[in-house]
């Protein structure tokens, strides 16, 4: 699991290589990650939007920005925390991603960028 703190936001990732959808013949590699997002601050915050790097191993970069995650613009309370999961998938069986989420704090609609930590995407058979 990758870890990161930005402005009281923790932000956790876990990623699993989905051998099931993955067809590597085809360069078609699938990994499913889970964020969970924890609010340490003492104010209620919302996700508004997100911004997403995605690396493969044969260099080819992705950029992916939007509204909320997975159709969701979660308020989180002080203390609570919200998890999703969702996926991507590369040409190669190792890549990286990273990004931001752009919050807002709900007592005075200040923005601010909340970093999302780096972390691998690498098929299981690689990793033995």
């Amino acid at each position: 699991m990758v870890t990161a703190i930005t402005d009281g936001v923790k932000i956790s990732v876990e990623t699993v290589y989905q051998d099931e959808y993955s067809n590597p013949a085809n360069d078609h590699y699938v990994f499913a990650y889970r964020i969970n997002i924890e609010n340490l601050s003492d104010y209620a915050i919302q996700l508004k939007r997100r911004q997403w790097f995605i690396f493969d191993s044969s260099g080819v970069q992705r950029e992916v920005e939007g509204e909320g995650v997975i159709g969701l613009q979660p308020v989180i309370e002080p203390g609570e925390s919200h998890s999703y999961v969702s996926g991507c998938n590369l040409t190669t069986d190792m890549g990286t991603m990273n990004g931001s989420y752009l919050m807002s704090r709900l007592f005075d609609d200040t923005e601010f960028t909340v970093d999302i930590p780096k972390f691998s995407l690498i098929a299981s058979y690689r990793l033995n």
